[in-house]
């Protein structure tokens, strides 16, 4: 798929994920393998699911479960911010960019179209 074929959502998220991946990497190694893989993990999986909601006829069960990961990613970025492994700068930043991208969500759900 071409940068110009590319969903806004996805673009959106992609460059979320830069940003995210050096944050994450930093984290303290007693955090590495529980809120660091975590977060990364989830993330990536909402780059898949994307990609398959795209290409699905039936999108609204991927995009619901979309919804659910975009929360948890929300969750655990908070935690990271109480346990001091990221900035209040940085977990503000994350929400703003997660909220974009779930009201870019919401919409497709809603509307049943590609936003």
């Amino acid at each position: 798929m071409s940068k110009n074929n590319e969903l806004p959502v996805f673009t959106k998220w992609i460059e979320f994920l830069k940003w995210l991946f050096p944050i994450t990497a930093k984290f303290p190694h007693k955090a590495r393998f529980t809120f660091s893989n975590r977060i990364d993990n989830i993330a990536l999986d909402i780059v898949e699911n994307l990609i398959e909601a795209r290409y699905t006829k039936n999108r609204n069960e991927i995009l619901r479960h979309t919804n659910l990961k975009i929360e948890k990613i929300r969750v655990l970025l908070r935690l990271s911010n109480y346990s001091k492994f990221i900035s209040y700068n940085s977990y503000e930043y994350a929400i703003r960019k997660i909220n974009e991208v779930g009201k870019m969500i919401g919409g497709w759900i809603k509307h049943g179209e590609i936003k």
